[in-house]
């Protein structure tokens, strides 16, 4: 089964989408205009590729949208100062494209070739220079284009981020419900093992001492082991087993039965995945007062499938009222809850009486 930690590992979605992105719009769009305004001042003698120089005037001449898409934007949306972030992207939008160009020519102009690129740097150079005295901008087309395509990469990856944080703060929730159900189910188990025992000490039953031994390695898993999100199947089975026998020894003629099916190994639950069921057809079962009574509990371990069912005889019903059907109390409203957080979709729970027997049916996924 995925950890968490597996599933909110952040999305490299935005990255290739971002270089994706410098790629076909800046090494082939732009690269296009910029060769066609060449073409104005010489006509390209390579008809297919020609002057493949101002690939990289394009990538330098666009150096200026960084800082842009990837810190201003992205700081004035996380403080919702909508307005700044308007203002702020028309001013340095409207002057970084033509400083950045400028400063790009300079660059490239002494390294020119052919030398019709050097005409080509020089009067981008000083068409630039005259626009930052001015508010008239020859690069308008331009500006707009990069606005348009840098601030998809600027809302792509705030949307992305804005959505690992929400998954991180659903994950440290899921985490805290996690242990406020396993906190609230560890005392609710010693409270009903402490009165089983309180009731052999009573009764000088020689198997007190076995049912010490027992309740204290079941203690141990329940606060040790069950802290972890996961543990092995095999871990679990062995608690599962520890408690049937234990209340075997408790009701000495009674068929208390627990098996399993399958493979165990290589497989992870969720710890004390099934105790509620478990407890709570020994707290409910006729066993208590008749020794032909039973509990039988069977896990069928299949790929991609865990089977859970167990079943126990009832108590007749008072004649002067209907059989009452068991709510669940603290043990099947923590299961259910917990059922919910790691295997949402993926687990069916089936309470029935058929026949005078109670069965719990449990199915899940993975």
């Amino acid at each position: 089964m995925p950890t968490p930690s597996l599933r909110d590992q952040p999305s490299r979605f935005p990255l290739y989408f971002e270089l994706l992105l410098w790629a076909l719009y800046v090494g082939v769009y732009k690269y296009a205009h910029y060769v066609e305004e060449a073409g104005r001042l010489h006509q390209p003698e390579r008809a297919n590729f020609p002057y493949p120089q101002l690939i990289g005037f394009a990538g330098l001449a666009t150096l200026y949208v960084l800082p842009y898409y990837r810190w201003l934007v992205p700081t004035l949306l996380r403080q919702r100062r909508y307005t700044l972030l308007a203002g702020a992207s028309v001013v340095y939008l409207w002057w970084g494209i033509k400083l950045n160009t400028w400063l790009a020519a300079l660059l490239l102009s002494p390294v020119a070739a052919p030398p019709v690129l050097v005409h080509f740097y020089y009067s981008y150079a000083a068409e630039s220079v005259r626009s930052l005295l001015g508010i008239r901008n020859p690069q308008l087309a331009l500006l707009l284009t990069d606005l348009l395509a840098f601030g998809c990469v600027a809302f792509v990856r705030v949307a992305f981020e804005q959505e690992q944080r929400r998954r991180l703060v659903e994950r440290d929730h899921l985490a805290l419900q996690l242990t406020q159900l396993k906190a609230q189910l560890q005392p609710h188990f010693l409270f009903n093992t402490l009165n089983s025992i309180y009731g052999l000490s009573l009764a000088g039953s020689p198997e007190t001492p076995r049912f010490i031994l027992l309740l204290s390695e079941l203690m141990r898993y329940v606060l040790y082991d069950s802290g972890k999100d996961y543990v092995s199947l095999t871990e679990e089975v062995a608690f599962m087993a520890n408690y049937f026998e234990m209340e075997q020894r408790k009701y000495a003629e009674a068929r208390i039965v627990f098996s399993t099916h399958g493979e165990l190994a290589g497989r992870q639950v969720p710890p004390l995945l099934w105790l509620p069921l478990v407890e709570n057809s020994f707290k409910h079962g006729r066993h208590h007062f008749s020794d032909d009574a039973s509990v039988v509990a069977t896990l069928t371990v299949t790929p991609g499938q865990l089977h859970f069912v167990i079943e126990n005889d009832q108590l007749p019903a008072p004649p002067a009222a209907p059989a009452a059907r068991r709510s669940g109390g603290i043990g099947l409203v923590n299961i259910r809850q917990r059922l919910h957080l790691y295997f949402p979709g993926a687990h069916a729970l089936t309470l029935s009486e058929p026949g005078g027997r109670y069965r719990a049916e449990l199915t899940v996924q993975g």
